[in-house]
């Protein structure tokens, strides 16, 4: 599973990080029988199970680590927690928190380990628009047979257009190998170095895309929420989309200006969005979004699957091992970039 997903190993065995220590108290999320599952990745440490952030902050006091929850109030109840295996890849909530850079807590996540699924939803949504899928599934509620509804050079061939994704991390990765599974021209940006699959065929770096972008027949927004990401996606942005292109956002809702998104697809200035995060979220009722023909929103569930939970739980088991035997850990969060 480490090399199928890529997952990144830190440099460094954990023990040799400030403040180690072999951990004899872990909160751990879920049930007695989770944390029995979990027990023999943790030999001589009591495992202590939680199946809310309440009941996490109630046995905090005198814990090493954390299994799957982080809030304030878990730090402020447990003063000796050193780290925090995060049961999701967004770490902007937590690493908001004072505590971590503070008492320097090791924050690890779930990275890639939503790749699969989430890469599929976006090429569920992508297919969608171009085989005119959205539009013709409101018709079958009206009993409505009507082969004109969506023009044919509106009904692409994926073969040979481009598909831009921003963000070349896990998830990003999984969709431009199903876009170049399909067919399609994969480009992409990422912050760290210009480095790709073979499967993509040009990869820039951050400050690229306004170049990019004018190429792009679908852009997909896989990207981090972080200072540089926050409202990238913005009216001049989707000014410079073709009219024709489709921009599918499962990265988050705060790298998108809402209104201008709006603006653009009421004025035909982009030809579709598909959205499985927004901002606000959860979308209010009487949001434009939901009114717009062309919009389609999934609330926020593209990391759901039958398979997501054997995986996380999984991983977050061999970094329960690897911590508490200071080896090195598996997807560490970078407090600096914020993933």
């Amino acid at each position: 599973m480490i090399e199928r997903l890529g997952l990144r190993e830190s440099e460094k065995p954990v023990r040799e990080a400030p403040g180690w220590k072999r951990p004899s108290r872990i909160v751990v999320r879920g049930d007695a029988d989770r944390a029995r599952w979990l027990q023999p990745a943790a030999p001589g440490v009591e495992l202590v199970p939680a199946s809310s952030t309440e009941e996490a902050i109630a046995v905090a006091v005198g814990a090493d680590g954390v299994v799957g929850f982080c809030a304030p109030e878990l730090l402020e109840a447990g003063t000796g927690i050193r780290w925090l295996q995060l049961p999701y890849a967004g770490a902007e909530y937590c690493l908001a928190i004072p505590a971590i850079r503070e008492r320097g807590i090791l924050v690890t996540n779930a990275q890639r380990i939503y790749g699969p699924e989430i890469a599929e939803h976006v090429m569920a949504m992508i297919l969608s628009f171009t085989r005119g899928l959205y539009r013709y599934i409101p018709q079958q509620a009206r009993s409505t047979w009507d082969r004109g509804l969506v023009a044919e050079e509106n009904l692409w061939e994926l073969e040979g257009k481009t598909l831009l994704v921003v963000g070349l991390g896990g998830i990003g990765t999984e969709v431009a190998r199903l876009g170049h599974g399909i067919g399609m021209n994969v480009i992409a940006t990422r912050n760290s170095s210009r480095r790709g699959p073979d499967f993509v065929s040009y990869v820039g770096l951050a400050d690229e895309l306004p170049q990019l972008v004018v190429r792009a027949d679908v852009v997909v927004n896989a990207a981090p929420l972080t200072p540089a990401t926050n409202d990238l996606f913005d009216a001049e942005f989707f000014a410079a989309m073709k009219t024709t292109a489709y921009f599918i956002n499962v990265g988050r809702g705060g790298s998108v200006v809402t209104d201008d998104l709006v603006s653009a697809l009421q004025s035909g200035d982009l030809a579709g969005a598909g959205l499985d995060v927004t901002d606000p979220e959860p979308l209010p009722d009487g949001h434009p979004l939901w009114k717009l023909p062309n919009v389609i929103i999934t609330p926020h569930i593209a990391a759901g699957s039958d398979l997501r939970s054997e995986r996380l739980w999984i991983v977050m088991r061999e970094n329960l091992r690897r911590y508490v035997a200071g080896e090195p850990m598996l997807s560490v969060v970078d407090t600096t970039k914020g993933y």
